[in-house]
């Protein structure tokens, strides 16, 4: 049942979405150059796949978990971008693939090595990873990844369709504060 929604969900956010999508992708453009921005990403039982985002951060940024960037790597409109959480509007593209779900763990980068064990340990990577969850509610980031991975697996051996309608109806209203940037 999920799966639909999320199908149903993203197809018609990207449908009725697609002009605050080109809107959003020309300010970008001015703003750093290069608007979409894609990371390989650690996915469903460990595999890879690339997550696309609205680039918050300049080109040049270093590949690191968001704690440990300096929020000077932030530009003007990324700024924006995170406060509003618009810069994950292109993963609907995401959802829809099947790489991602609208509800589940936050995916990490392949160098957070703490994360994943921890992860690995309590089998969240049995799901596919999504654009929002329990820990993005709790305000909990992977600065914290022993945290973080337990607070998913609470998710996971809880979910069902109410919590997956919640999750997403208090991250829409502004609960919870996404990823700490370092600096901040």
């Amino acid at each position: 049942m999920i799966r639909f929604l999320d199908i149903l969900f993203s197809a018609l956010g990207l449908l009725f979405g697609f002009p605050v999508l080109v809107i959003l992708t020309l300010i970008g453009l001015f703003d750093s150059g290069s608007p979409i921005f894609r990371q390989e990403r650690v996915g469903q039982h460990r595999k890879s796949f690339a997550l696309v985002k609205f680039r918050t951060m300049y080109k040049d940024t270093a590949s690191v978990a968001s704690h440990f960037a300096s929020s000077a790597s932030i530009t003007p409109f990324g700024s924006f971008l995170r406060k509003t959480k618009l810069d994950e509007l292109p993963q609907l593209w995401n959802v829809l693939k099947g790489e991602m779900s609208l509800v589940g763990p936050r995916p990490n980068l392949f160098n957070q090595v703490e994360l994943i064990n921890a992860r690995e340990v309590l089998g969240v990577y049995g799901v596919r990873p999504g654009i929002t969850g329990l820990a993005q509610i709790k305000g909990i980031d992977m600065s914290t990844p022993e945290v973080l991975a337990k607070t998913d697996a609470e998710m996971i051996t809880t979910m069902s369709v109410s919590n997956y309608f919640k999750y997403i109806f208090l991250t829409a209203v502004g609960k919870g504060q996404g990823d700490r940037v370092g600096g901040q």
